[in-house]
């Protein structure tokens, strides 16, 4: 033995994004516009929640949550759970616009449950 302690990690939650009715996704426009240092500190808390840690995520709104990180601005990512073990990205952004922010996430979330039930009844 080397000393050497090896681990293979699941991801525990399934993280999806959210599309609108044209397939954008706001999550991933957002996302594109950050430096490579932004864009690693929220891969990293992505990567806990897909572990199942929502330590830095609380509710924001309906059905709606918001995952704090610690860098710059006050960055955010707002996102929902579609059980226990799905969360939709529906967007990010920074302490400054957060109301707003909030406000759109909680509007896409409403417009992803709305059309997943339509799609369910058309089943």
């Amino acid at each position: 033995m080397d000393g050497k302690i090896y681990a293979t990690i699941a991801m525990m939650v399934d993280i999806r994004e959210y599309h609108d009715h044209a397939g954008h996704s706001p999550f991933r426009e957002w996302f594109d516009r950050l430096n490579s240092e932004a864009s690693r500190k929220v891969t990293t808390a992505l990567y806990c929640v897909g572990l199942g840690n929502f330590s830095n995520a609380k509710g924001v709104g309906p059905g709606v949550y918001e995952c704090r990180i610690n860098f710059g601005p006050g960055y955010r990512v707002y996102f929902g759970k579609d059980d226990e073990r799905i969360v939709i990205l529906l967007g990010g952004g920074a302490k400054q616009r957060q109301q707003d922010d909030i406000r759109l996430a909680v509007e896409r979330w409403g417009d992803y449950k709305r059309r997943k039930k339509e799609q369910k009844e058309g089943e």
